[in-house]
């Protein structure tokens, strides 16, 4: 092992966009990527310099949208999974305990063990606590649930734990993997899963869930309310207060039966009542 590694901190502007830039990242370099609030850290016993540039190279083809910077650091190594790894605790969530595999399930609660990793979710953001609570409130646990979007695979898995019939779907490869790692990480079963978007789901649903950000939530309307089952529910996550007046008016013509708030994200739960 070297003696030194090396860190790149990558500072966003703006927040929507730290999620696509992990995954951008997490693509490129694998291992080592942490993500926070409004930065994503990056650590490598290879020079990052390169990956620098790949991300310029992007925002530039972006036309500017996002800005970045960027803090780069040499320094002596340790064993900074293992720093990450207590740095994360377990979550309750309504019904559900989300834990990593070095911690205790926990009795009286529905078990999801997660080993956050990369830019996946681990319960700790609001949109997914809020998302796994309106689980809890509208599952009776017969349904046919599309989770789009999963990442992790924690929101799917809470439906399944319930006894939904569960398929979900990522555009990004490592979310998928990462997805099916955790389903056989909790001994859990899915339907289906696939790499794409809600525009390949086969049927309806009586649930489908979507924590993504606003403007793909804008994107991808018609087929989200296109996949909801008459008298089914469609929870909404992912939308920052500021952006909630652009995502409305797309939706108007379902029933709003729920608005929750935490922080400044925001989750709207729909009815499909024709």
């Amino acid at each position: 092992m070297k003696d030194r590694y090396y860190e790149l901190t990558i500072t966003v502007e703006n927040e929507d966009f730290v999620e696509f830039l992990a995954d951008f990242v997490a693509n490129i370099v694998g291992d080592g990527v942490e993500i926070g609030r409004n930065h994503i850290i990056v650590r490598s016993q290879s020079d990052l310099t390169s990956l620098q540039e790949n991300i310029n190279a992007l925002l530039g083809t972006l036309g500017g949208h996002i800005e970045v910077s960027y803090q780069l650091e040499e320094k002596e190594n340790k064993d900074w999974i293992a720093t990450y790894q207590n740095s994360i605790e377990p979550i309750e969530a309504g019904k559900f305990y989300i834990y990593p595999s070095w911690y205790e399930p926990k009795a009286g609660k529905i078990n999801i063990k997660i080993d956050p990793a990369l830019a996946f979710g681990s319960g700790h953001h609001a949109t997914t606590f809020s998302c796994l609570e309106a689980i809890g409130e509208y599952l009776r646990g017969d349904e046919r649930v599309l989770d789009v979007g999963c990442g992790s695979g924690i929101l799917g898995l809470a439906c399944t734990k319930l006894g939904a019939k569960v398929e979900l779907c990522d555009t990004d490869p490592i979310s998928v993997d990462a997805c099916e790692k955790n389903f056989a990480l909790n001994g859990a079963e899915y339907e289906e899963l696939w790499e794409g978007s809600a525009n390949q789901a086969q049927g309806e649903y009586e649930v489908v869930i979507a924590n993504i950000i606003a403007d793909v939530l804008k994107f991808i309307a018609n087929d989200l309310k296109k996949a909801t089952k008459v008298g089914g529910y469609l929870i909404l996550s992912g939308i920052l207060d500021t952006k909630e007046k652009q995502v409305l008016p797309l939706y108007a013509d379902l029933e709003l039966v729920e608005r929750k708030q935490k922080e400044e994200w925001v989750t709207l739960v729909y009815r499909k009542s024709e």
